[in-house]
């Protein structure tokens, strides 16, 4: 089942920047103030995660600081750029 899209789209943006180099989703609890986390490829508990906000104070930067941290996650192979 394919998750839901953010209501933001730059939001949405970064997770889908995540998601292609192999972050993955997980859905958050019923009673959770976030939209939902952000794992890394490295499947442990060493791995990096964030949570991803429903509606930040400044949605712009956050979606800045997912692609940041994507960025700097050690467990991502890294894009030829």
């Amino acid at each position: 089942m394919a998750r839901k899209k953010h209501p933001n789209k730059d939001i949405e943006a970064a997770i889908h920047y995540a998601e292609t180099t192999g972050w993955r989703y997980k859905k958050a609890g019923n009673s959770a103030h976030a939209w939902g986390r952000l794992l890394c490829p490295f499947e442990s508990r060493e791995g990096c995660a964030l949570s991803v906000w429903s509606t930040p104070n400044n949605p712009w930067a956050h979606a800045e600081q997912i692609k940041r941290r994507v960025k700097q996650c050690p467990h991502t192979s890294k894009e030829k750029s």
